[in-house]
């Protein structure tokens, strides 16, 4: 296969690959204009950058378009895609946007020991997520309350009455939560959520409050084995209502093994560079389309889509108007 230098690499963008859930909503074509697939819906989930073997995102733009995901890895190599940090020959993260028309199933996550210990494909998975859009009154549940014990969590478990014991927050536009593996999490209806997560397709689904999916079934025995019945640490990091018009920089996720996350509200063009993490750099545009320049060359960024910056392309500028501030999530590793 032909290998590329890094003078071919660019912001890369990729189409996006919906899937069809019980629980979809309508904030994916209403909210962010997208244009889903003929098939009737609802679409639940928009998995937008994903390198898993038979679910390849396709690259969209400019001279790589048409090649998946793990070609360019193939081709560029994964230290030039992915940075010094690459461990696999797979793309390490995945990029969801949730779109939630009803309840999401109450479910967990399996961290790298649970997975070891269950077996059967299972893998870690650790992620964030940033609420890009919300309905007045929708909620976010995420981990257990510090009153509530095990006992009284399965006990509550089949009933719908298990959201007592579960830390609950108002969804607000621009929250994030940090959904550590073993933290029991939920969304309510009315909301459209970035996902940020390592490459991991392991759901335990522990309650589906009745909206059965004929592909996923609930997992109890698997999903109680690796839930964390200890941490009871409050997973949401509130948005900032500081609205000076100036560049910030303010961390989302900065102790995470997996991933980092940083929320970019720029009034003004924003320098920077790869070389900074050694590894590659997600930019998901939140509040409109951004402009982003390699080289003289300038990739937008529609607003709700992410752009994979590949770890060798080193410095670049996101173009902002003064008259138009811009707000970003820029993920590392």
């Amino acid at each position: 296969m032909t290998t590329i230098s890094r003078d071919d690499l660019y912001p890369l963008l990729f189409e996006p690959m919906y899937r069809r859930t019980p629980w979809g909503g309508s904030k994916l074509a209403r909210v962010l204009n997208r244009e889903l697939p003929a098939e009737e819906g609802p679409y639940g989930e928009a998995w937008d950058i994903c390198d898993r073997e038979g679910v390849e995102s396709v690259i969209s733009n400019g001279p790589l378009a048409g090649k998946t995901l793990h070609e360019l890895c193939t081709m560029a190599g994964p230290s030039y895609l992915i940075g010094d940090m690459a461990r696999a020959a797979r793309f390490p993260l995945m990029v969801k946007i949730l779109d939630t028309g009803e309840r999401l199933p109450l479910q967990v996550n399996p961290d790298v020991n649970a997975a070891r210990r269950i077996g059967n494909g299972a893998e870690p998975k650790t992620k964030m997520w940033y609420v890009l859009d919300a309905e007045p009154g929708s909620k976010v549940m995420v981990g257990l309350r510090p009153t509530a014990t095990r006992h009284r969590f399965l006990e509550l478990l089949p009933s719908p009455d298990v959201e007592s014991v579960l830390q609950t927050f108002d969804s607000v536009s621009g929250d994030a939560y940090f959904v550590n593996a073993g933290r029991i999490h939920c969304i309510d209806p009315g909301n459209l959520v970035l996902e940020i997560q390592q490459n991991s397709n392991t759901d335990y689904l522990l309650n589906d409050w009745g909206i059965s999916d004929p592909d996923q079934g609930l997992h109890v025995e698997e999903g109680l084995s690796c839930a964390d019945f200890v941490d009871r640490t409050p997973a949401r990091i509130a948005g900032v209502s500081d609205k000076a018009a100036r560049n910030r920089k303010y961390a989302i996720i900065n102790r995470c093994p997996q991933f980092r996350c940083d929320e970019l509200r720029l009034a003004g063009d924003w320098p920077d560079t790869t070389r900074s993490t050694r590894s590659f750099h997600l930019l998901t545009a939140v509040s409109g389309p951004v402009d982003v320049e390699v080289r003289g060359t300038v990739t937008t960024i529609p607003r709700g889509m992410t752009a994979l910056l590949p770890a060798a392309i080193g410095s670049y500028i996101i173009r902002v108007k003064p008259s138009a501030p811009v707000t970003l999530i820029r993920t590392t590793l």
